[in-house]
């Protein structure tokens, strides 16, 4: 019997699609939906385990444990796409909406119901199914077509697409997975090289995790300048490994997540004897969450790590954030300028985690929607003992000024006192003034790549805890000087 010609299956697709469309319409008792955030907070009180345990029973295609091809690529972004078309036309009918109904005095809630069964927002409502429709349509021929054709089957994606692909996550992950969206990258480890991690693992493991919006190739692994090969050069009996996660979900899951396949990992490879983590921005309170959590569940691996480094981890919570944050309450109190506050609404969990550092479950669970308890109110996360840990943090001016403008700004993201665990009452990181580390003339990004950064975290790494850093004063570094001022 032959075999289905590609093309002419996805014509298939479109004319199945086409008629549960017409049905669809048919429907009198069908709601139109107006209000696709108010369907988005629903997604969030179902988490990201859940949606893929759910996906599984119901025989959908659940998130890959391997990179991303070509064609999840395309699928992905056809899905995004859509998506896209759907959020503008419901934020342009929300103005629409308050335009015409609030100079009239009747932007009320009876009027916004009677809204939904008229001409427009029936207008509305085609426009938004139809591309809702034909984006899954897409996304759906296009994998499809993938299967048959198999045009791109096996071809990881290039680098520059990879990092594309990273932040789309960082900036709305949690979106994909809810989704199902292929783009939804998951987590993974790479050896020094960059490479899928495949051979068996012993001894000392040091594992750098990247922040928001960032892949493992933002340490540039195959640089001979990067923290990993320096690391490896110092120590060529340790492994440095790269984490790769999705940092559009909440710190607390990718903790969780992290501190499961680590012990797998430690059950795979008995012979490890020593972890230690490395986190830049986000991806410190990954770690730091993955510990906590780690602990909590009696897992072994936590009783191997030996270092804990954060560079620029906003402990306390990143300002960027807050102000958006504010921001967007305060538009959303503006006649007329509300609905595009659902506009900064779309931001991923991950990045409203970053408002106060928040690395727990409890510090957000307990609320409606997308939000996380404010700060008085967080659940405080302590360092596990035993575990040396060192704070670093940066700031952006070059001499040693010590202000509240200086602490403010940082590094440009952070602030120093963030960084530095610092000034939080009960959340606190009690941690020696000897492993605190300012560097100045550095900015946020660039902790990543500091010829100064990196030496001293090297310095660190070989020490492994046999000085006593713990009765020295904090370290200051500064530009165009090979001394370090203590």
């Amino acid at each position: 019997m032959n075999s289905p010609d590609p093309l002419d299956t996805i014509h298939d697709l479109f004319s199945s699609t086409q008629q549960k469309t017409d049905a669809y319409f048919a429907a009198e008792s069908m709601p139109y939906h107006t209000d696709l955030y108010e369907q988005i907070d629903r997604l969030e009180f179902i988490d990201d385990d859940e949606v893929a345990r759910l996906l599984e029973e119901n025989g959908a295609s659940t998130l890959s444990n391997q990179p991303l091809t070509l064609g999840d690529f395309l699928g992905g972004l056809a899905q995004l796409a859509t998506m896209g078309v759907v959020e503008v036309t419901d934020i342009v009918e929300s103005m629409h909406r308050e335009i015409i109904l609030r100079p009239i005095g009747r932007f009320n809630e009876n009027h916004l119901s009677n809204w939904q069964g008229g001409i427009t927002g029936r207008i509305y409502g085609v426009v938004r199914h139809i591309m809702f429709m034909v984006g899954n349509s897409l996304s759906s021929g296009l994998r499809l077509y993938k299967d048959v054709a198999k045009p791109t089957n096996g071809q990881i994606l290039p680098d520059g697409l990879k990092k594309l692909v990273n932040v789309f996550n960082g900036v709305m992950g949690d979106h994909l997975v809810n989704n199902d969206n292929p783009l939804a990258i998951p987590m993974m480890f790479y050896d020094k090289d960059g490479n899928l991690l495949e051979e068996p693992l012993s001894g000392r493991l040091i594992i750098l995790c990247h922040g928001l919006c960032m892949s493992y190739l933002g340490w540039d692994p195959k640089k001979e300048s990067s923290l990993g090969q320096a690391i490896s050069r110092s120590q060529p009996d340790a492994t440095v490994l790269y984490l790769d996660y999705n940092t559009g979900r909440r710190i607390s899951r990718s903790g969780r997540d992290l501190s499961r396949r680590l012990q797998d990992l430690v059950d795979s490879n008995p012979n490890i004897n020593q972890i230690d983590l490395i986190g830049h921005s986000m991806g410190g309170l990954v770690a730091r969450s993955a510990l906590f959590y780690g602990e909590q569940e009696r897992f072994d691996w936590v009783k191997r790590v030996g270092n804990l480094v954060t560079l620029g981890s906003p402990h306390h919570g990143a300002m960027l954030e807050r102000i958006g944050f504010m921001v967007q309450d305060i538009i959303s109190k503006v006649p007329f300028a509300s609905s595009l506050a659902h506009l900064a609404d779309m931001r991923s969990a991950g990045i409203i985690d970053l408002r106060h550092g928040s690395i727990r479950d409890a510090d957000w669970k307990s609320l409606e929607g997308r939000n996380v308890l404010p700060p008085d109110f967080r659940h405080p996360t302590r360092l596990p003992s035993g575990i040396k840990t060192y704070l670093v943090a940066s700031a952006l001016i070059e001499n040693h000024y010590n202000s509240k403008l200086t602490n403010l700004l940082g590094d440009s993201l952070v602030s120093i006192t963030s960084a530095l665990g610092e000034g939080g009452n009960a959340h606190t990181l009690f941690v020696p003034e000897g492993h605190k580390a300012v560097f100045y003339g550095v900015n946020h990004m660039n902790l990543m790549h500091s010829r100064r950064v990196r030496e001293q975290v090297v310095a660190w790494l070989v020490d492994n805890g046999k000085s006593d850093f713990a009765n020295r004063p904090r370290l200051h570094s500064y530009p165009k000087s090979l001394d370090l001022a203590f």
